[in-house]
């Protein structure tokens, strides 16, 4: 016996939450075909197609592009610094890809690690995670490659499955206590069941890439597969489980505020040094240890990978690289 729910009971669930003040989130249908993970006004805002990639990842919602992390100012000669106090109010995502949302538990690992990011943990406490099971796979998705699947849980407090074709009845799927009490009393029992994408199939063994990884550092492969790469950085932009960010001072010399802003490996400023020196000047080197942070050094360190398989690298690259390719060739390489 499987519970479900209709998209009219959702949109009343959506209302009240709004009508709460609680952020509510998910895709919305932007220009040009393309759809965003954003913010809710209305209900009728939110599209639940199983068949969209929503081009941007919920991970803004827990790690923002841009954030406050201290103000300063002078009063004569002497410096006043104030700390942000952590602020998050309770939001709720709908609609997340099964693969955005199995970010957070990568995520987490980084931001809880030798020092606790008290912003990033207040937001995923006050968070609650309802992820839309996927119904079809492109030719980017490589979910199984990285051990996860169309319809996993990892990140998710729930999941809706789409069971009719225009998505307008769902099975629900709780699997925390922050899901069960979201969908408390407002789903029905059914012998109904939702349907979920044949899983896309393996392109390549994280374990053989890493093993290569490992033994052929200065490999001119990566000369080679980066030479169409023009280093926009939209790639890191749109991963999910990318994080990497700078610490800089935005005001006057008088006040102003130090705030955290997302960064990127694949530019030449990301390294370059006070002294002129940059020890990844190329884009080759640039690549590469993206790669290598993503399939040796975080699993290393964590023991997981540091990719989701979602495809957006490729999906949405000016030049169609991503690391999906690369990681295709290597394995082979390691065959």
């Amino acid at each position: 016996m499987s519970q479900i729910i209709t998209r009219a009971k959702l949109n009343q669930m959506i209302d009240s939450f709004l009508a709460d003040h609680k952020v509510v989130a998910g895709p919305v249908a932007a220009s040009g075909q393309r759809f965003f993970f954003q913010t809710l006004l209305q209900p009728d805002q939110l599209v639940l197609n199983p068949n969209i990639m929503p081009t941007n990842s919920i991970k803004e919602f827990f790690f923002p592009q841009h954030e406050t992390i201290c103000k300063y100012r002078y009063e004569g000669k002497e410096l006043i610094v104030n700390d942000v106090e952590p602020f998050a109010v309770d939001q709720i995502l709908f609609g997340a890809r099964p693969c955005d949302a199995a970010s957070l538990p990568i995520l987490d690992k980084i931001f809880n690690w030798d020092y606790q990011d008290q912003f990033y943990r207040l937001r995923r406490e006050q968070s609650i995670v309802v992820t839309l099971a996927c119904r079809q796979a492109d030719e980017n998705c490589f979910c199984t490659s990285v051990g996860l699947a169309p319809d996993t849980q990892s990140g998710a407090d729930a999941m809706l499955l789409p069971i009719d074709t225009d998505a307008e009845i769902f099975e629900v799927r709780t699997f925390t206590d922050k899901g069960k009490n979201l969908f408390n009393q407002q789903t029905t029992n059914s012998n109904q069941t939702g349907q979920t994408a044949t899983p896309p199939e393996i392109r390549f063994d994280s374990k053989n890439v890493e093993k290569y990884l490992t033994e052929h550092f200065n490999d001119p492969i990566f000369d080679e597969t980066s030479m169409r790469c023009v280093s926009c950085g939209a790639c890191t932009y749109l991963c999910p489980t990318c994080h990497c960010f700078d610490i800089v001072d935005e005001g006057g010399a008088a006040k102003g505020n130090r705030v955290k802003n997302w960064d990127t490996c694949q530019v030449p400023l990301f390294t370059l040094h006070a002294s002129g020196h940059n020890p990844r000047s190329n884009q080759s080197a640039r690549q590469r240890n993206r790669i290598q942070h993503k399939f040796c050094i975080y699993p290393e360190k964590f023991g997981l990978i540091l990719c989701t398989g979602c495809g957006n690298c490729t999906r949405d690259c000016s030049a169609s690289l991503g690391v999906r390719p690369l990681l295709e060739l290597l394995d082979k390489k390691n065959r």
